[in-house]
């Protein structure tokens, strides 16, 4: 980022970072490690290795524990054999560092990454008084795999970093949220 910064073109103040997935975990630590983002969005992310690391794949029933032992988060050791690295890389016990407005999709059928940890995320933002946003799109995936959901997040996605990156004013749900009495008769889009 500090590269692109020193092109002519690029706004160092304006600028974002947006993942999914794995993604969503790096935006999720990213933020808590620096302030030079404007916006981040961060979806489906893990940000409590140690809550995470004893739960399920809900599609699978597959133990998580192994992606922390052997595979994508290269941990390499249990939880047990080296706790401080399980918490010096989760997002979780470093958010009150971020300064970053932050929005974060996680559903509630994603069996994938517990969704719980979206949440954890969200409320732990919250309570720290930092601007932060939940998406839950019921009843969809890891991934959005409703049409109307996709749509949705595009819309959603545009409108939030016009808001933070191009001074354009804030829609309703960015403003007020949506109540969740609301969601899918309102879309607090106006």
């Amino acid at each position: 980022m500090r590269y692109l910064a020193q092109n002519p073109w690029v706004d160092s103040t304006k600028m974002a970072i947006q993942g999914q997935s794995w993604g969503g975990y790096q935006v999720a630590h990213l933020i808590t490690r620096t302030n030079m983002y404007a916006a981040a969005w961060s979806g489906a992310p893990v940000v409590n290795m140690t809550s995470a690391y004893g739960g399920i794949r809900w599609q699978s029933g597959m133990s998580r524990q192994f992606q922390y032992e052997r595979t994508q988060s290269r941990i390499g050791k249990t939880l047990w054999e080296d706790r401080d690295l399980y918490i010096e890389n989760s997002p979780l016990f470093f958010l009150d560092r971020v300064t970053t407005p932050v929005a974060i999709m996680h559903n509630d059928h994603d069996g994938a990454v517990p969704w719980y940890q979206g949440i954890e995320m969200f409320t732990a933002l919250r309570r720290l008084q930092k601007p932060v946003w939940l998406l839950n799109y019921n009843g969809d995936e890891h991934n959005l795999m409703k049409r109307q959901n996709r749509k949705d997040i595009q819309i959603r996605q545009a409108q939030f970093f016009d808001h933070f990156l191009k001074g354009k004013p804030a829609v309703r749900w960015i403003e007020h949220g949506v109540p969740a009495k609301d969601k899918g008769i309102d879309w607090g889009f106006d």
